[in-house]
């Protein structure tokens, strides 16, 4: 069976974490983010790392929590919804915590609480295929990954308000506008943008870098408060009417079977 996270050391001191689910456009299954935190585990335990760099393989950097997985749990749905965004959460918090910088490298859709590996992560390199939307509203589910508990604090809470409501499309180039992400490069170019900035940071003086991190880092334990507020409701709201009817039309109109 493959891993569906790969973990790999570039020129000794450079740490990549790879969703390695492409078939699914790297959504996320409960596998997938325990896969994640043992990478994050790993990272964190190498003192000989300076950066992390988060990445995805195939056309979508991923597209939120697996909605067939979910209905494959639909007779236990509040415990499976709750073992999944409590993984999340905690991969998101695992991020946030990192000593080391962590660079995102994100292509194509990013959609549902998978939006929260790019909202924890320190820099955000986007594509122009790059696009974050939602789905909640159309769906039936509430918010989780972070686009309430943190997305407000580098968009604004009217602009988030908008996006939420209204299932509004953030692309890459307003993305870097409102303060989501820091650049957009070519689609080619992505690998090699990041990897000179990992360099540049791997080259500096550690103690520094780490510092400065630790002063930019925004508090967690209100961050973990929040997080914690978006799974309740995400718990609540999971099981309700709308929102299983919501999950099988959307299943359906996309073509999508159910799958283990």
């Amino acid at each position: 069976m493959k891993p569906i996270i790969l973990f790999e050391k570039l020129n000794g001191n450079i740490a990549r974490l790879t969703l390695n689910r492409p078939e699914r456009h790297n959504s996320l299954v409960p596998e997938l983010l325990e896969q994640f935190l043992d990478g994050l585990r790993l990272v964190d335990g190498d003192h000989s790392l300076r950066v992390l760099i988060l990445a995805a393989d195939g056309r979508s950097f991923s597209t939120g929590g697996d909605l067939s997985g979910c209905y494959n749990h639909i007779e236990e749905l509040e415990s499976y919804a709750s073992h999944l965004v409590g993984l999340l959460n905690e991969a998101i918090l695992g991020i946030m915590r990192m000593k080391i910088p962590v660079i995102a490298a994100v292509q194509g859709q990013v959609t549902g609480g998978s939006l929260g590996l790019v909202l924890a992560a320190d820099i955000v390199l986007l594509t122009q295929s790059t696009s974050f939307r939602p789905y909640y509203p159309v769906v039936g589910f509430s918010p989780d990954g972070g686009w309430t508990a943190i997305l407000p604090r580098l968009i604004g809470s009217k602009r988030t308000a908008e996006v939420l409501f209204t299932n509004r499309t953030i692309s890459a180039e307003q993305a870097v506008q409102w303060g989501l992400a820091n650049r957009v490069v070519a689609e080619d170019e992505l690998e090699n943008a990041v990897l000179e900035i990992a360099g540049t940071i791997a080259s500096m003086k550690p103690g520094s870098v780490i510092r400065s991190k630790e002063l930019l880092t925004v508090q967690v334990d209100e961050i973990l408060s929040l997080l914690g507020a978006e799974k309740e409701r995400f718990v609540e709201q999971v099981s309700s009417q709308e929102a299983i009817q919501g999950l099988g039309e959307f299943l359906s109109k996309v073509g999508r079977e159910p799958t283990k």
